[in-house]
C-alpha cells in the first residue's frame, strides 16, 4: 500500500476555515504550525474518556501536536503549539495502531487530528486494509471543514467532536474563530451522515463499548450557562437521540487565563447541575455527565513521547 500523502491537502491548505493557504509540503506553517509531516506528542492507553471509549482498558489515544483552534484556556496547550513530540513517518503512525491494540486499547483515538487529515487518511485506510479490527475515534474540535472530513468517509467508526461555542462574540474572543459555531454545526452533519446507517447512529458491543457512532462534548466554562444551555437545546433538536450529548465540567484555569479574569474559577458545581437537569428536562436521554471535581491537572496526561 502507497502511504505517501494525499498532496491535495497540504499544498494549498484549507483543511479548516482559517483557509491558511500555505504550502505545508513546503515546510510552510499556518495558523496550526505544523508542515506536512506528522508529530506526535503521546500514544499510550487513555482512561479519562467517556465510559464507553476508555471502558476498563483504556482508550489507545494517539495525542497529535499543533491545532487550528489555539483555545485560550487549552489544558494540552503543552502541545497545541505544534512544537512539542516527535515528527513520524506514516509508517510509523500505522506501527503505533497496532501496538496499542496488542497492549488491549478498546479502540484508536486520534486526539486533535484535523491539521493532519491527508497523511492521516491513508494510514487508516491501509490498516483497514490488513484487517485491524478496533473501532477509529476522531476526536475533534470540530472546526475543520466539510471537504477536509469527506477524505476520511468509510474509515472513522466512532466521532468524538466539541461543540464549544454558539456565539461568535465569545468564539472570537477565545479562539479568535468568530465562525466557529457556523462551522461546527456543519462539521457535526457531515460526522453524523458518514456514520449513520438506516435509522441508525449509534452501536455498541455486548460489553457496552461503542463501535460505531457520534459523541458531542461540550465544556461549560465559567458565566457561560446559558450558553451552554443553547447548545444541548440544538443538539437535541437537530438530532434528537441519534446521538450522544456528553457535558463536561473539567474546565482546568491556566498560567494564560490571567489575561481573561473571568476565566480564573473552576466552574461551580450548582451551575453544572442546573446544566445537567436542563438536559434531563427537555428530553436528553443518551449523554454523559461527569462526576466529582475533575478540574485537575492530574487529568492531564504527560506529553512525554511515550509510545511515540
Amino acid at each position: 500500500m502507497n502511504l505517501e500523502t494525499e498532496k491535495n491537502g497540504f499544498e494549498k491548505c484549507t483543511l479548516c476555515p482559517r483557509a491558511c493557504g500555505v504550502n505545508r509540503l513546503a515546510g510552510q506553517l499556518g495558523y496550526c504550525k505544523t508542515g506536512a509531516g506528522i508529530r506526535v506528542a503521546r500514544a499510550a492507553l487513555h482512561m479519562w474518556e467517556e465510559p464507553c471509549i476508555s471502558g476498563r482498558q483504556g482508550s489507545g489515544a494517539v495525542f497529535f501536536s499543533g491545532c487550528n483552534m489555539g483555545c485560550v484556556f487549552c489544558q494540552n496547550h503543552e502541545i497545541s503549539g505544534g512544537q512539542a513530540g516527535r515528527e513520524i513517518t506514516a509508517e510509523r503512525l500505522g506501527e503505533i495502531f497496532w501496538e496499542l491494540r496488542e497492549q488491549g486499547a478498546a479502540n484508536i483515538n486520534l486526539v486533535t487530528p484535523d491539521h493532519y487529515i491527508p497523511a492521516l487518511a491513508p494510514v487508516l485506510r491501509e490498516a483497514k486494509a490488513k484487517g485491524f479490527d478496533l473501532p477509529f475515534v476522531y476526536n475533534s474540535s470540530a472546526y475543520v471543514s466539510v471537504d477536509a472530513l469527506k477524505k476520511l468517509e468509510g474509515l472513522i467508526d466512532i466521532y468524538l467532536p466539541d461543540y464549544k461555542y454558539d456565539d461568535s462574540g465569545i468564539a472570537a474572543a477565545y479562539s479568535n474563530a468568530p465562525d466557529y459555531p457556523q462551522t461546527a454545526r456543519l462539521a457535526i452533519i457531515e460526522m453524523v451522515r458518514q456514520i449513520k446507517r438506516g435509522t441508525s447512529v449509534c452501536s455498541f458491543n455486548q460489553e457496552g463499548m461503542m463501535r460505531r457512532g457520534v459523541i458531542v462534548r461540550h465544556l461549560l466554562l465559567p458565566g457561560q450557562l446559558m450558553a451552554a444551555k443553547r447548545i444541548v437545546k440544538y443538539l437535541h433538536d437537530t438530532y434528537e437521540n441519534d446521538i450522544y450529548i456528553s457535558l463536561l465540567n473539567q474546565y482546568t484555569p491556566v498560567l494564560q487565563h490571567q489575561s481573561y479574569p473571568e476565566l480564573s474559577e473552576p466552574v461551580s458545581a450548582k451551575s453544572y447541575r442546573k446544566l445537567v437537569d436542563y438536559a434531563l428536562d427537555i428530553g436528553v436521554e443518551q449523554g454523559f455527565i461527569q462526576e466529582g471535581r475533575t478540574a485537575q491537572e492530574s487529568f492531564i496526561p504527560s506529553f512525554d513521547l511515550q509510545g511515540v
